[in-house]
């Protein structure tokens, strides 16, 4: 099985300060992994750090089998690597269709299978992105991201806003995801029972090391130890 990430003993953070220490991970092609913990945990910073938007200090992550240390966040993106932001980042005043087409912008893309996984944006696409719901403002987000095939899909915060029962609906998307396209996908997610649902392993952050990682529904069985984990009260294994 092909590794589509690969993070080594990374320290990394902002203005030299480490906000995640020591932090080992990798993702397969096919394979949905969660990266969860508290607020403040590092998660988010992993993200970014991935993307090139946060610098190592040291470590290494590699994409794809190179060094992301270094790299322009659009050359790491333009091999493979789709980011969906905490927040979305959409262009409020355009469109639907005009987001799909500036997410599309790099080259090799394919609108109609992104819509495929939210047909409703289909209905929609001369809405203007700033009047949609939530939950349509999260799909489409998602769906921007799809329309370049990425080999690597993260996803931060999907449930950020959004009602439990739109939540429910969306994160099994990110299953069928891997399994159709063979895309890895890597998901910070709050809604811990959902996250680990859909995913085949989870790593556990808390202030900003790993505490606990290991199969996802056998963790999802061990409700003390998650609860342990969250608290920081456990070592890695």
């Amino acid at each position: 099985m092909e590794t589509l990430l690969e993070i080594n003993d990374l320290n990394t953070g902002y203005n030299g300060v480490s906000v995640v220490r020591g932090l080992n991970l990798h993702v397969n092609a096919g394979e949905v992994v969660a990266l969860l913990g508290p607020n403040g945990a590092g998660k988010t910073t992993t993200l970014l750090t991935t993307s090139g938007l946060v610098p190592i200090i040291s470590g290494e992550i590699k994409v794809f089998g190179k060094s992301v240390k270094g790299r322009r966040p659009h050359l790491i993106a333009r091999e493979g690597l789709a980011h969906v932001p905490e927040g979305r980042a959409l262009f409020y005043q355009l469109t639907v269709g005009e987001n799909l087409r500036l997410g599309a912008a790099r080259g090799a893309a394919d609108v109609k299978q992104a819509l495929a996984y939210f047909p409703i944006l289909a209905e929609i696409m001369d809405r203007r992105a700033g009047l949609l719901s939530g939950g349509e403002q999260q799909m489409l987000a998602m769906a921007r991201a799809l329309t370049v095939k990425p080999k690597l899909l993260m996803v931060d915060e999907m449930s950020l806003g959004l009602a439990p029962i739109i939540v429910e609906r969306l994160l099994p998307i990110l299953r069928t995801i891997a399994d159709e396209t063979g895309a890895g996908v890597l998901l910070v997610e709050q809604h811990v029972n959902m996250a680990l649902q859909v995913a085949d392993r989870a790593y556990i952050l808390s202030h900003g090391e790993l505490v606990t990682e290991g199969d996802a529904k056998e963790l999802a069985s061990n409700r003390s130890l998650l609860e342990a984990s969250y608290l920081g009260e456990t070592s890695s294994h």
